[in-house]
Protein backbone atom coordinates (compact mmCIF):
# COMPACT_ATOMS: atom_id res chain seq x y z
CA UNK A 1 0.00 0.00 0.00
CA UNK A 2 1.68 3.25 -1.18
CA UNK A 3 1.49 6.43 0.59
CA UNK A 4 -0.34 9.41 -0.93
CA UNK A 5 0.78 13.21 0.18
CA UNK A 6 -2.26 15.45 0.75
CA UNK A 7 -1.98 19.29 0.43
CA UNK A 8 -0.50 21.04 3.49
CA UNK A 9 -3.04 23.27 5.04
CA UNK A 10 -2.59 26.61 6.56
CA UNK A 11 -3.20 25.15 9.60
CA UNK A 12 0.00 22.83 9.01
CA UNK A 13 2.19 25.83 8.38
CA UNK A 14 4.17 28.12 9.91
CA UNK A 15 2.68 31.18 8.66
CA UNK A 16 3.89 34.88 8.85
CA UNK A 17 1.98 37.84 8.78
CA UNK A 18 1.48 40.85 6.51
CA UNK A 19 1.72 44.01 8.37
CA UNK A 20 0.49 46.70 6.05
CA UNK A 21 2.47 49.68 8.24
CA UNK A 22 1.43 52.98 8.44
CA UNK A 23 4.74 55.65 8.92
CA UNK A 24 2.46 58.69 9.18
CA UNK A 25 4.47 61.53 7.38
CA UNK A 26 7.75 59.53 7.16
CA UNK A 27 10.27 60.80 9.45
CA UNK A 28 10.91 59.05 12.41
CA UNK A 29 9.58 61.28 15.68
CA UNK A 30 5.61 61.11 13.91
CA UNK A 31 6.04 57.21 13.79
CA UNK A 32 4.56 55.02 16.10
CA UNK A 33 6.58 52.71 18.24
CA UNK A 34 4.61 49.64 16.96
CA UNK A 35 5.17 50.79 13.22
CA UNK A 36 9.11 50.91 14.03
CA UNK A 37 8.80 47.52 15.79
CA UNK A 38 7.76 45.85 12.79
CA UNK A 39 9.28 47.37 10.31
CA UNK A 40 12.77 46.60 12.12
CA UNK A 41 11.90 42.60 12.97
CA UNK A 42 10.03 42.14 9.59
CA UNK A 43 11.92 39.58 7.23
CA UNK A 44 10.69 41.44 4.34
CA UNK A 45 9.73 45.34 4.06
CA UNK A 46 7.94 46.92 0.87
CA UNK A 47 8.42 50.61 0.70
CA UNK A 48 8.84 53.11 -2.35
CA UNK A 49 12.28 55.39 -2.25
CA UNK A 50 11.09 58.06 -0.55
CA UNK A 51 9.56 55.91 2.22
CA UNK A 52 13.13 54.11 2.33
CA UNK A 53 14.93 56.91 2.56
CA UNK A 54 12.31 58.29 5.69
CA UNK A 55 13.16 54.91 7.53
CA UNK A 56 16.64 55.43 7.24
CA UNK A 57 16.93 58.46 9.05
CA UNK A 58 16.96 56.63 12.52
CA UNK A 59 18.25 53.43 11.45
CA UNK A 60 14.46 52.10 11.27
CA UNK A 61 15.88 50.46 8.26
CA UNK A 62 19.78 49.87 7.58
CA UNK A 63 21.66 52.59 5.58
CA UNK A 64 21.71 51.82 1.45
CA UNK A 65 25.20 50.64 2.14
CA UNK A 66 24.64 47.66 4.14
CA UNK A 67 21.90 46.50 1.04
CA UNK A 68 23.34 43.99 -1.73
CA UNK A 69 22.74 44.11 -4.93
CA UNK A 70 19.75 40.73 -4.38
CA UNK A 71 18.38 43.47 -1.95
CA UNK A 72 19.53 41.90 1.32
CA UNK A 73 20.55 44.05 4.32
CA UNK A 74 22.23 42.84 7.24
CA UNK A 75 21.46 44.73 10.56
CA UNK A 76 23.45 45.83 13.26
CA UNK A 77 22.43 42.49 15.08
CA UNK A 78 23.52 40.15 12.51
CA UNK A 79 19.51 39.05 11.16
CA UNK A 80 18.83 40.02 7.27
CA UNK A 81 15.87 41.47 5.91
CA UNK A 82 14.65 41.52 1.95
CA UNK A 83 14.01 45.12 0.71
CA UNK A 84 11.80 45.35 -1.93
CA UNK A 85 11.25 48.10 -3.62
CA UNK A 86 7.73 49.30 -4.05
CA UNK A 87 6.55 51.68 -7.29
CA UNK A 88 2.80 52.47 -8.57
CA UNK A 89 2.58 50.08 -11.04
CA UNK A 90 3.75 46.54 -9.37
CA UNK A 91 1.00 47.01 -6.79
CA UNK A 92 -1.20 43.68 -7.83
CA UNK A 93 2.05 42.33 -7.98
CA UNK A 94 3.97 42.72 -4.63
CA UNK A 95 0.53 42.26 -2.99
CA UNK A 96 1.11 38.64 -4.72
CA UNK A 97 4.49 38.21 -3.80
CA UNK A 98 3.47 39.09 -0.12
CA UNK A 99 0.47 36.87 0.21
CA UNK A 100 3.31 34.46 -0.60
CA UNK A 101 5.56 35.08 1.18
CA UNK A 102 3.47 34.72 4.37
CA UNK A 103 2.93 31.39 3.48
CA UNK A 104 6.45 30.84 3.34
CA UNK A 105 6.97 32.15 7.06
CA UNK A 106 8.13 35.44 6.58
CA UNK A 107 6.56 38.37 8.49
CA UNK A 108 5.95 41.23 5.36
CA UNK A 109 5.94 45.38 6.54
CA UNK A 110 4.03 46.69 3.45
CA UNK A 111 4.66 50.11 4.20
CA UNK A 112 2.09 53.10 3.53
CA UNK A 113 2.49 57.06 3.74
CA UNK A 114 0.39 58.19 6.97
CA UNK A 115 -2.30 55.50 7.89
CA UNK A 116 -2.97 52.64 5.54
CA UNK A 117 -6.79 53.20 6.23
CA UNK A 118 -6.68 57.10 4.89
CA UNK A 119 -6.45 56.41 1.15
CA UNK A 120 -3.40 54.01 2.33
CA UNK A 121 -3.09 50.70 1.44
CA UNK A 122 -4.83 48.54 3.45
CA UNK A 123 -8.21 48.49 1.05
CA UNK A 124 -5.72 47.29 -1.62
CA UNK A 125 -4.00 44.31 0.10
CA UNK A 126 -7.90 43.18 1.42
CA UNK A 127 -9.27 43.88 -2.25
CA UNK A 128 -6.33 41.76 -3.54
CA UNK A 129 -6.69 38.75 -0.62
CA UNK A 130 -10.12 38.58 -1.59
CA UNK A 131 -9.29 38.34 -5.40
CA UNK A 132 -6.25 35.54 -4.73
CA UNK A 133 -8.58 33.35 -2.24
CA UNK A 134 -6.15 35.06 0.03
CA UNK A 135 -7.98 33.43 3.27
CA UNK A 136 -4.88 32.01 4.79
CA UNK A 137 -3.25 34.59 5.45
CA UNK A 138 -2.56 36.75 8.34
CA UNK A 139 -2.98 40.33 7.90
CA UNK A 140 -2.27 43.52 10.51
CA UNK A 141 -2.93 46.98 10.32
CA UNK A 142 -0.61 48.96 11.99
CA UNK A 143 -1.97 52.78 12.12
CA UNK A 144 0.43 56.06 11.49
CA UNK A 145 -0.59 59.82 11.13
CA UNK A 146 -2.61 60.67 8.40
CA UNK A 147 -1.86 64.24 6.87
CA UNK A 148 -5.15 65.76 8.13
CA UNK A 149 -3.82 65.38 11.48
CA UNK A 150 -0.50 66.34 10.90
CA UNK A 151 -1.53 69.18 9.66
CA UNK A 152 -3.96 69.91 12.25
CA UNK A 153 -1.43 69.70 14.29
CA UNK A 154 0.70 72.63 13.20
CA UNK A 155 -2.09 74.43 12.68
CA UNK A 156 -3.30 74.42 16.24
CA UNK A 157 -7.28 73.05 16.64
CA UNK A 158 -8.78 73.47 13.67
CA UNK A 159 -10.27 69.76 13.74
CA UNK A 160 -11.81 69.89 17.54
CA UNK A 161 -15.57 69.71 16.48
CA UNK A 162 -16.79 67.83 13.51
CA UNK A 163 -14.54 67.29 10.37
CA UNK A 164 -14.59 64.91 7.11
CA UNK A 165 -11.93 64.25 4.66
CA UNK A 166 -12.58 64.43 1.15
CA UNK A 167 -10.35 63.10 -1.86
CA UNK A 168 -10.12 65.17 -4.92
CA UNK A 169 -8.87 62.37 -7.28
CA UNK A 170 -11.30 61.53 -9.63
CA UNK A 171 -9.57 58.19 -10.88
CA UNK A 172 -12.04 55.79 -9.75
CA UNK A 173 -14.98 58.32 -8.49
CA UNK A 174 -16.45 60.81 -10.97
CA UNK A 175 -16.65 64.52 -10.75
CA UNK A 176 -20.69 64.18 -9.72
CA UNK A 177 -19.92 61.55 -7.21
CA UNK A 178 -17.22 64.02 -5.53
CA UNK A 179 -19.23 67.22 -5.61
CA UNK A 180 -22.00 65.64 -3.98
CA UNK A 181 -19.83 64.91 -0.89
CA UNK A 182 -18.68 68.47 -1.07
CA UNK A 183 -21.89 70.00 -1.03
CA UNK A 184 -22.94 67.72 1.62
CA UNK A 185 -20.11 68.13 3.74
CA UNK A 186 -20.38 72.10 3.63
CA UNK A 187 -24.16 71.87 4.20
CA UNK A 188 -23.60 69.92 7.34
CA UNK A 189 -21.05 72.36 8.43
CA UNK A 190 -17.84 70.04 8.88
CA UNK A 191 -14.43 71.05 8.83
CA UNK A 192 -13.10 70.02 5.50
CA UNK A 193 -9.76 68.20 4.69
CA UNK A 194 -9.23 68.09 1.07
CA UNK A 195 -6.75 65.27 -0.02
CA UNK A 196 -5.21 64.67 -4.04
CA UNK A 197 -5.51 68.60 -4.43
CA UNK A 198 -3.61 68.76 -7.93
CA UNK A 199 -6.81 67.65 -8.82
CA UNK A 200 -9.51 70.27 -8.81
CA UNK A 201 -8.80 71.93 -6.17
CA UNK A 202 -10.03 75.43 -7.33
CA UNK A 203 -13.54 73.63 -8.43
CA UNK A 204 -13.54 72.07 -5.38
CA UNK A 205 -13.69 75.52 -3.43
CA UNK A 206 -15.83 76.98 -5.47
CA UNK A 207 -18.60 74.09 -4.63
CA UNK A 208 -18.10 75.03 -1.07
CA UNK A 209 -18.11 78.67 -1.25
CA UNK A 210 -21.77 78.11 -2.77
CA UNK A 211 -22.72 76.82 1.32
CA UNK A 212 -19.90 78.71 3.36
CA UNK A 213 -18.69 82.29 3.63
CA UNK A 214 -16.02 83.68 1.95
CA UNK A 215 -14.57 84.85 5.28
CA UNK A 216 -14.32 81.68 6.76
CA UNK A 217 -10.64 80.50 7.41
CA UNK A 218 -8.56 77.89 5.03
CA UNK A 219 -5.24 76.54 5.23
CA UNK A 220 -3.30 75.01 2.38
CA UNK A 221 -0.68 72.60 4.06
CA UNK A 222 2.68 71.13 2.53
CA UNK A 223 4.22 67.73 3.99
CA UNK A 224 3.28 68.37 7.17
CA UNK A 225 5.63 66.53 9.46
CA UNK A 226 8.24 66.05 7.07
CA UNK A 227 10.01 69.03 7.29
CA UNK A 228 13.08 69.99 4.42
CA UNK A 229 12.22 65.93 3.51
CA UNK A 230 9.36 66.02 1.53
CA UNK A 231 8.87 66.52 -1.97
CA UNK A 232 8.57 70.24 -1.59
CA UNK A 233 9.24 70.79 1.55
CA UNK A 234 7.03 71.46 4.72
CA UNK A 235 4.84 74.89 4.73
CA UNK A 236 1.74 76.02 5.59
CA UNK A 237 -0.40 79.29 4.51
CA UNK A 238 -3.72 80.59 6.22
CA UNK A 239 -6.28 82.20 3.62
CA UNK A 240 -9.73 82.76 3.66
CA UNK A 241 -12.52 80.26 1.32
CA UNK A 242 -13.22 83.13 -1.06
CA UNK A 243 -9.16 83.59 -1.61
CA UNK A 244 -8.25 79.83 -1.54
CA UNK A 245 -8.02 79.94 -5.46
CA UNK A 246 -5.42 82.86 -5.48
CA UNK A 247 -2.51 80.44 -3.95
CA UNK A 248 -1.53 78.49 -6.60
CA UNK A 249 1.73 78.64 -5.97
CA UNK A 250 1.50 77.25 -2.33
CA UNK A 251 -0.45 73.91 -3.74
CA UNK A 252 2.29 72.07 -4.95
CA UNK A 253 1.56 68.17 -5.53
CA UNK A 254 0.64 65.27 -3.88
CA UNK A 255 1.95 66.21 -0.40
CA UNK A 256 -0.81 69.53 -0.08
CA UNK A 257 -4.27 69.13 1.58
CA UNK A 258 -6.32 72.17 1.74
CA UNK A 259 -8.38 72.52 5.56
CA UNK A 260 -11.38 74.25 5.24
CA UNK A 261 -13.22 75.73 8.28
CA UNK A 262 -16.74 76.72 9.79
CA UNK A 263 -18.12 79.88 10.47
CA UNK A 264 -17.24 78.87 14.23
CA UNK A 265 -13.13 77.98 12.99
CA UNK A 266 -11.21 81.27 13.94
CA UNK A 267 -8.02 82.32 13.23
CA UNK A 268 -5.85 83.00 16.40
CA UNK A 269 -1.97 84.94 16.67
CA UNK A 270 0.14 84.74 19.88
CA UNK A 271 3.55 86.09 20.02
CA UNK A 272 4.92 83.16 17.54
CA UNK A 273 2.40 82.31 15.06
CA UNK A 274 -1.13 81.79 13.30
CA UNK A 275 -3.69 79.02 14.39
CA UNK A 276 -6.33 77.78 13.79
CA UNK A 277 -9.23 77.44 16.28
CA UNK A 278 -12.80 75.29 16.21
CA UNK A 279 -14.30 74.95 19.46
CA UNK A 280 -16.02 72.06 19.60
CA UNK A 281 -19.75 72.75 19.71
CA UNK A 282 -18.68 76.31 19.76
CA UNK A 283 -17.91 76.49 23.31
CA UNK A 284 -16.00 79.38 24.79
CA UNK A 285 -14.15 79.24 28.37
CA UNK A 286 -17.78 79.34 30.93
CA UNK A 287 -18.66 75.72 29.07
CA UNK A 288 -15.74 73.75 30.58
Amino acid sequence: MTETSTPESSSDRELGTLFVVGIGPGLPGDMTQRAGDVIRSADCVIASDLYQTFLREDGTLPPEDAVTDDRIATRPDGTEQEIVRSTMGRQVELAREAFERVRDGQNVAHVSGGDPNVYGKSDLLFVMAREEGADDVPIEIVPGVTAALGGAANLGAPLSNDFCTISLSDKWRGWDEIEEKLRAAAISGFVIVLYNCWRNYERAVEIVREERADDVPVAIFNDAGRGDAGRNGEDQTITTLGDATNHDDDVSGMGTSLLIGTHETAVWTNDYEQFLVTPRGGRDVDDF
